[in-house]
């Protein structure tokens, strides 16, 4: 799933996209540990797709503040 698809939901539909990812992945691993995988690549789509909302969902919980700038940044001195 691309990100651009994601930043048109909203935050519940997220949340619900973020259940059913954790879910699929659940069952793509029992199934790898059962031997009955046969595309192992899919566990790790279903990886980064949870990833990619968890970042959106914490971006949108930072409120668009972004990285913060090298002043920003607290030094140990």
């Amino acid at each position: 799933m691309k990100a651009s698809q994601l930043r048109d939901k909203s935050d519940s539909e997220l949340i619900e996209q973020e259940r059913d990812l954790r879910e699929e992945l659940f069952n793509l691993r029992f199934q790898h540990s059962t031997g009955q995988l046969e595309n192992t690549m899919a566990i790790v789509r279903v990886k980064k797709d949870i990833a990619r909302v968890k970042t959106l969902l914490r971006e949108r919980t930072l409120g668009g503040e972004g990285k913060p700038e090298a002043s920003d940044v607290p030094t140990d001195s």
